[in-house]
């Protein structure tokens, strides 16, 4: 029975990550994001305890890339379709189309966010074959990029500064993030992994900083502090390195 008890952890990520995509279809994001929060906690607590109970299994690995693809790379896409359709087709207003082209675009830019999704089933399965991620990653993690962009609407909703709406509302730098995530995903950076095998400061030190760091961020910034954290991240892990 203990061996199962990792798994039933990891399907509570996907159950997470299930409800959250009704919520995004709905353009519900704030209640999007609880569940993706949620999920991500479930993601990172079920490994834990397949380690300490020592119930690592080619099963557990599966399963936890497969609840990972709903909750961290099938919800931000959709979050993604959600902003590029929210951001409207302004850049078209200064006649450079055809209104049958201006209706068509507007149509189907927003599928462009699914970049994001198709990019973090590549990083998924490359994960899966991988022999060289126990101790770092290489590329930005799924929970870590899933954050990056549920940042974006959570930032509208509880700031809703009137630059900061106008930058995350600008369709050419949607289009950049989303290239820009799905190229974190793949790419080939070492990053830490927040793995703590034991509580020694010497061995965990960019560990530590980066989780002070982090705190601080979102003390002074709030959810805006969240693409500040992954930026960090990435620097200190190649500092680190």
């Amino acid at each position: 029975m203990i061996r199962h008890i990792p798994n039933l952890v990891t399907l509570l990520n996907l159950l997470c990550g299930s409800v959250a995509v009704v919520f995004a279809v709905n353009g519900n994001m704030k209640i999007t994001a609880l569940f993706v929060f949620l999920g991500i906690f479930f993601d990172f607590f079920d490994g834990l305890l397949a380690r300490k109970l020592k119930v690592q299994s080619e099963l557990g690995l599966q399963l936890d890339s497969l609840a990972d693809m709903v909750t961290s790379g099938l919800v931000p896409g959709l979050v993604m379709f959600y902003l590029l359709k929210l951001s409207g087709p302004d850049w078209m207003e200064y006649g450079l189309v055809s209104e049958q082209f201006r209706w068509d675009t507007d149509h189907v830019l927003p599928f462009f966010g699914f970049l994001i999704t198709l990019a973090s089933a590549y990083r998924l399965a490359k994960f899966n074959i991988s022999s060289h991620q126990s101790e770092a990653f290489i590329g930005l993690p799924t929970p870590a990029n899933a954050l990056l962009i549920l940042s974006l609407p959570l930032i509208m909703e509880y700031q809703n500064n009137d630059i900061m709406n106008a930058i995350i509302l600008n369709k050419w730098v949607l289009i950049a993030l989303t290239f820009l995530s799905a190229y974190l995903l793949n790419c080939k950076i070492q990053l830490l992994a927040l793995k703590f095998k034991t509580w020694n400061f010497k061995d965990n030190a960019a560990r530590y900083l980066l989780i002070i760091m982090s705190a601080v961020l979102l003390i002074l910034f709030k959810f805006a502090a969240i693409p500040l954290i992954i930026l960090l991240y990435i620097v200190i892990s190649i500092l680190n390195k």
